[in-house]
Protein backbone atom coordinates (compact mmCIF):
# COMPACT_ATOMS: atom_id res chain seq x y z
CA UNK A 1 0.00 0.00 0.00
CA UNK A 2 1.24 3.48 -0.83
CA UNK A 3 -0.21 6.74 0.36
CA UNK A 4 0.38 10.37 -0.49
CA UNK A 5 0.89 13.13 2.00
CA UNK A 6 -0.48 16.22 0.33
CA UNK A 7 1.30 19.28 1.73
CA UNK A 8 0.03 22.80 1.08
CA UNK A 9 1.69 26.10 1.90
CA UNK A 10 -0.33 28.24 4.31
CA UNK A 11 0.23 31.62 5.94
CA UNK A 12 -0.87 30.58 9.45
CA UNK A 13 -0.66 26.86 10.31
CA UNK A 14 -2.65 27.00 13.61
CA UNK A 15 -5.47 28.99 11.94
CA UNK A 16 -5.65 26.67 8.92
CA UNK A 17 -5.36 23.60 11.18
CA UNK A 18 -8.38 24.76 13.20
CA UNK A 19 -10.30 25.59 9.98
CA UNK A 20 -9.79 22.11 8.49
CA UNK A 21 -10.56 20.39 11.80
CA UNK A 22 -13.83 22.34 11.90
CA UNK A 23 -14.62 21.41 8.30
CA UNK A 24 -13.93 17.71 8.98
CA UNK A 25 -15.83 17.72 12.29
CA UNK A 26 -12.75 16.81 14.28
CA UNK A 27 -11.97 17.62 17.89
CA UNK A 28 -9.97 20.85 17.96
CA UNK A 29 -6.32 20.34 18.84
CA UNK A 30 -3.13 22.26 18.15
CA UNK A 31 -0.78 21.26 15.34
CA UNK A 32 2.43 19.49 16.35
CA UNK A 33 4.47 22.57 15.37
CA UNK A 34 3.64 26.21 14.71
CA UNK A 35 4.97 25.84 11.16
CA UNK A 36 3.72 22.31 10.31
CA UNK A 37 0.72 20.19 11.12
CA UNK A 38 -0.84 16.94 9.93
CA UNK A 39 -4.60 16.46 9.87
CA UNK A 40 -5.35 12.80 10.55
CA UNK A 41 -8.42 10.65 9.97
CA UNK A 42 -9.80 8.62 12.88
CA UNK A 43 -7.68 5.62 11.81
CA UNK A 44 -4.45 7.66 11.69
CA UNK A 45 -4.37 8.16 7.91
CA UNK A 46 -2.90 11.54 6.96
CA UNK A 47 -5.61 13.62 5.28
CA UNK A 48 -3.62 16.80 4.69
CA UNK A 49 -0.39 18.45 5.81
CA UNK A 50 -0.11 22.19 6.37
CA UNK A 51 3.28 23.85 5.99
CA UNK A 52 4.05 27.51 6.67
CA UNK A 53 5.41 29.37 3.69
CA UNK A 54 9.22 29.91 3.50
CA UNK A 55 10.08 28.17 6.79
CA UNK A 56 12.35 25.57 5.19
CA UNK A 57 14.10 25.42 1.86
CA UNK A 58 11.36 23.60 -0.06
CA UNK A 59 11.45 25.15 -3.57
CA UNK A 60 7.69 25.16 -4.09
CA UNK A 61 6.95 26.48 -0.58
CA UNK A 62 9.24 29.50 -0.57
CA UNK A 63 6.92 32.32 -1.61
CA UNK A 64 3.13 32.39 -1.94
CA UNK A 65 3.48 35.29 -4.40
CA UNK A 66 5.19 33.01 -6.95
CA UNK A 67 1.82 31.66 -8.07
CA UNK A 68 -1.88 31.68 -7.39
CA UNK A 69 -2.70 29.55 -4.31
CA UNK A 70 -4.14 26.29 -5.47
CA UNK A 71 -3.50 26.83 -9.18
CA UNK A 72 -3.46 23.31 -10.59
CA UNK A 73 -4.45 21.78 -7.25
CA UNK A 74 -7.87 20.59 -6.18
CA UNK A 75 -8.22 19.35 -2.62
CA UNK A 76 -10.92 16.69 -2.97
CA UNK A 77 -12.18 14.89 0.12
CA UNK A 78 -14.72 12.03 0.26
CA UNK A 79 -16.76 12.10 3.47
CA UNK A 80 -19.24 9.77 5.14
CA UNK A 81 -21.09 12.65 6.85
CA UNK A 82 -21.91 14.84 3.83
CA UNK A 83 -24.90 16.68 5.36
CA UNK A 84 -22.98 17.54 8.53
CA UNK A 85 -19.94 18.58 6.44
CA UNK A 86 -22.14 20.93 4.42
CA UNK A 87 -23.48 22.54 7.61
CA UNK A 88 -19.93 22.94 8.98
CA UNK A 89 -18.75 24.44 5.67
CA UNK A 90 -21.57 26.99 5.64
CA UNK A 91 -20.54 28.03 9.17
CA UNK A 92 -16.93 28.54 8.04
CA UNK A 93 -17.41 30.67 4.92
CA UNK A 94 -19.86 33.40 3.94
CA UNK A 95 -20.49 31.78 0.53
CA UNK A 96 -19.66 28.42 -1.02
CA UNK A 97 -17.55 28.45 -4.18
CA UNK A 98 -19.88 25.84 -5.66
CA UNK A 99 -23.31 25.02 -4.27
CA UNK A 100 -24.31 21.41 -3.52
CA UNK A 101 -25.06 19.38 -6.63
CA UNK A 102 -24.69 15.85 -8.01
CA UNK A 103 -21.47 15.27 -9.92
CA UNK A 104 -22.50 13.53 -13.14
CA UNK A 105 -19.20 11.61 -13.33
CA UNK A 106 -19.18 10.17 -9.80
CA UNK A 107 -22.97 10.33 -9.29
CA UNK A 108 -22.36 11.63 -5.77
CA UNK A 109 -23.29 14.88 -4.06
CA UNK A 110 -20.56 17.50 -3.71
CA UNK A 111 -19.91 21.16 -2.96
CA UNK A 112 -16.84 23.37 -2.94
CA UNK A 113 -15.44 26.20 -0.85
CA UNK A 114 -12.24 28.19 -0.46
CA UNK A 115 -9.97 27.75 2.56
CA UNK A 116 -8.32 30.70 4.38
CA UNK A 117 -5.40 30.69 1.91
CA UNK A 118 -7.58 30.53 -1.19
CA UNK A 119 -7.27 26.81 -1.96
CA UNK A 120 -10.29 25.28 -3.67
CA UNK A 121 -11.68 22.46 -1.49
CA UNK A 122 -14.32 20.02 -2.74
CA UNK A 123 -16.28 17.82 -0.36
CA UNK A 124 -17.90 14.76 -1.94
CA UNK A 125 -20.27 12.25 -0.38
CA UNK A 126 -19.29 8.62 -0.30
CA UNK A 127 -21.62 6.55 -2.44
CA UNK A 128 -24.08 4.19 -0.75
CA UNK A 129 -21.89 1.24 -1.75
CA UNK A 130 -18.74 2.89 -0.34
CA UNK A 131 -20.48 3.75 2.94
CA UNK A 132 -21.73 0.16 3.26
CA UNK A 133 -18.29 -1.25 2.49
CA UNK A 134 -16.62 1.05 5.05
CA UNK A 135 -19.17 0.07 7.71
CA UNK A 136 -18.46 -3.61 7.12
CA UNK A 137 -14.70 -3.11 7.46
CA UNK A 138 -14.13 -0.48 10.18
CA UNK A 139 -10.50 0.44 10.79
CA UNK A 140 -9.31 -2.27 8.40
CA UNK A 141 -5.92 -0.61 8.11
CA UNK A 142 -5.31 -0.86 11.85
CA UNK A 143 -5.77 -4.61 12.06
CA UNK A 144 -2.49 -6.57 12.26
CA UNK A 145 -1.60 -8.82 9.38
CA UNK A 146 -0.68 -12.48 9.76
CA UNK A 147 2.98 -13.41 9.57
CA UNK A 148 3.62 -15.48 6.46
CA UNK A 149 6.22 -18.19 6.23
CA UNK A 150 7.47 -17.73 9.75
CA UNK A 151 6.87 -19.75 12.83
CA UNK A 152 6.21 -17.70 15.92
CA UNK A 153 7.16 -18.98 19.36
Amino acid sequence: MKRTWTIIGVSDVPRSFKWYQSLFGQRLTAPAHLDFGQLLDSDGTVLLCLHEWAVENHPSLMNPDDGTPGNGLLLFFRVDDYGAALRRARALVPQLAEEPHVNLDTRTKEFSLRDPDGYYVTISALSVLERRSAAERPNKRLQPTKARGRATP
